[in-house]
């Protein structure tokens, strides 16, 4: 049985594999559990294995290179155009055996245990940190009611709720009272989580080189530095600073026909979270655009004289990722740009 690729429709406990000859046959298909699909594949020859990038995928794709086989993760919706007439689990399977062999296909990089631990930890501090914001709308929602208007932020609901509980004039019930306390109570726990999860990536950003790179780059900090690196590793994956840029949706988007080239408005593609980070480090470094070295301070007062605060910050956003881009990709520490003489006549 000469088998040359593999493609396999991954699931929680049930896997789905077909295998081709060197012609494009289906010469194999099989339906398995992730201990028996690890034992066929160590019985064969080194094959080019395709799987769409999921849940789980990254640990089954080093179980499988550590046996010597090729592995190539593809995202969902590039695999997508290869599946023919009806849907199935073998016809999926057939599909990722198929898109894995094409040249202009574009892979995802296996993460390490160290990427995935850093991914898995900011999942865990951002929804802590959207729970907060639930929390603290819930109280301003629930005292408005009441015809009492907190300012918007954490801080005044912080510094104000103490005093609203202990007015007695305001003519809060005790069981409103009794449940802005446990609301209180919650916002101030996961606050102390936060806080807690911001140390532990500040220590370990201070350990990995790596990111000791990037907070150097302005608008970069521990939180930004390991979720990009948690995200793309070293940079290898993108041939250019441009392409990491557009994977995280800080460039335009573009819809051009008839040779005509039409640009919308930002993509927004790529990494939701990742992209927020930059964004808001952008804005803090518009804030302080002053504070900045002489090149990249006249670059920004020269591109807010043109163009509107919002368009501003994602532009200095796209820079930034080409920035981080190009110090974990060619490994060197950032070097702010110079400013250019002018020679004189």
């Amino acid at each position: 049985m000469d088998i040359r690729t593999i493609g396999i429709d991954l699931g929680k406990t049930v896997f789905h594999l077909v295998g081709v000859n060197a012609r494009g046959e289906v010469v194999v298909r099989k339906k398995c559990s992730r201990l028996q699909l690890l034992r066929f594949t160590s019985n064969l020859r080194e094959c080019l294995i395709g799987m769409e990038a999921c849940g789980g995928s990254h640990f089954l794709g080093r179980a499988l290179r550590e046996q010597g086989q090729d592995v190539r993760l593809m995202p969902a919706q590039y695999v997508k155009p290869y599946v023919k007439t009806n849907k199935n689990d073998y016809i999926d399977a057939e599909a990722c055996a198929e898109a894995v062999t094409r040249p202009t296909m574009r892979f995802v990089p296996i993460k390490t245990d160290d990427q995935l631990d850093l991914q898995s930890l900011h999942r865990v501090r951002e929804r802590w940190v959207v729970r907060r914001t639930a929390v603290i709308n819930q109280i301003r929602g629930m005292l408005l009611e009441r015809g009492i208007t907190i300012r918007e932020g954490r801080h005044h609901i912080e510094e104000s709720l103490p005093g609203i509980l202990e007015d007695p004039d305001n003519k809060l019930s005790g069981a409103l009272r009794v449940l802005l306390t446990q609301l209180r109570l919650e916002m101030q726990y996961l606050h102390g989580q936060i806080g807690e999860t911001d140390k532990l990536i500040a220590r370990i950003c201070g350990e990995l080189e790596q990111c000791r790179r990037l907070v150097a780059i302005p608008g970069i900090g521990p939180i930004t530095a390991t979720a990009t690196v948690a995200a793309i590793g070293n940079g290898a994956a993108f041939k250019k600073g441009r392409g990491f840029s557009a994977w995280l949706g800080v460039v335009p988007g573009e819809h051009s026909t008839g040779g005509k080239q039409k640009l919308t408005g930002t993509s927004r593609r790529g990494n939701k979270y990742l992209r927020k980070l930059f964004v808001k480090g952008a804005h803090t470094v518009l804030l302080q655009k002053t504070k900045q070295s002489s090149s990249l301070s006249m670059w920004l007062v020269n591109l807010t004289s043109r163009k509107r605060p919002q368009v501003a910050t994602v532009a200095l956003a796209n820079k930034m990722a080409r920035m981080a881009w190009a110090v974990l990709f060619k490994g060197e520490a950032y070097r702010p740009p110079s400013v250019p003489q002018v020679i004189a006549a």
